[in-house]
């Protein structure tokens, strides 16, 4: 094994009181421990993509009952960037179910979305599939704030989920949105019949990103009726707050976005989650096509653990 991969083990496997002391050091001295980012995140183009991907319900090759639907008009996706302001998001994420950004009428739509919710003073990312270099450029030029783009799983594990997409093709829509200034919001998913150590040998993958990641989401897999992975087992609820401890502790300067799988997660285990370093969620009633949390139950659960939503930090 590599001395990082060492370093990652060692980090995840020490007591937890350790683990978590450490988390919460480094959590403090690079983020307020009382602020929790409130992102929303709009899917904008439903169904029909083309990948495999084991998870997903949007899939062309998965039978699930999510009905395709085309692209939203530019002020469907703006009244909803608005309602996300006003109800407390500092970050509205937009995600299209496309294999790739293609140059034409769809894209020019997307760059005109961007331009009008960037001139709502939020940070603005979109997941569009797999970016040129020119089309990552048009979207800086047009205000994108940060591109999400998931490594989803360990190197060795990634041929158990997708065929459709290598590891290298992810690898390069990622340098692309870094060479164009843009934020990398990158992170995977848990649960998804992988070990802890394909989970450590993620967070060994995003440590090489150069740059590493403004942005990581934990996402916990939410299994959909008519994938491959409708049967999984959900993830171990210490093995989430230790994997989130050790990516706090890896990436002190990051927010750690607590993002899919909430509604299974206990009001304790989110507050665990949220004393190891994770310092950002997702509110609105669903994730893409997942279920999520009430905003009003978010707010109550922040209210009861003395924390209070991260005010607008100066754009990225």
């Amino acid at each position: 094994m590599s001395t990082l991969i060492d370093r990652i083990t060692q980090i995840y496997t020490q007591p937890l009181p350790d683990l978590l002391f450490q988390a919460q050091q480094i959590h403090r001295q690079h983020h307020d421990p009382h602020a929790v980012q409130m992102c929303t995140l709009s899917n904008i183009k439903t169904g029909g993509c083309p990948e495999d991907c084991a998870y997903c319900s949007q899939s062309v090759h998965n039978q699930t009952d999510v009905s395709p639907e085309p692209l939203m008009s530019v002020e469907t996706v703006v009244a909803e960037a608005k309602a996300a302001k006003a109800g407390g998001a500092t970050r509205f994420c937009m995600g299209a179910a496309w294999r790739e950004v293609k140059d034409g009428p769809q894209f020019d739509r997307i760059l005109e979305i961007v331009r009008q919710v960037a001139e709502l003073e939020i940070e603005v990312c979109c997941t569009l599939g797999m970016l040129k270099p020119h089309q990552a450029q048009r979207l800086k030029a047009a205000g994108l704030t940060a591109y999400n783009h998931n490594l989803d799983t360990s190197p060795n594990y990634y041929d158990k989920i997708i065929s459709t997409r290598t590891y290298q093709d992810r690898l390069e829509t990622i340098q692309a949105v870094s060479a164009a200034g843009i934020s990398v919001c990158c992170g995977g998913i848990l649960g998804m019949g992988e070990t802890i150590q394909d989970r450590l040998e993620l967070l060994e993958a995003l440590s090489h990103l150069e740059p590493q990641p403004e942005s990581i989401p934990i996402n916990c897999l939410v299994p959909v009726a008519g994938t491959p992975l409708e049967k999984t087992a959900p993830v171990e609820p210490l093995e989430l707050v230790r994997m989130v401890a050790t990516t706090r502790i890896l990436f002190p300067k990051a927010m750690v976005r607590l993002s899919a799988g909430r509604m299974e997660m206990s009001d304790e285990l989110q507050t665990l989650c949220l004393l190891a370093g994770a310092n950002s969620i997702f509110t609105g009633a669903k994730l893409l096509t997942t279920p999520n949390p009430a905003r009003s139950h978010d707010e109550q659960l922040l209210d009861q653990l003395g924390m209070v939503p991260k005010p607008l930090r100066e754009r990225v």
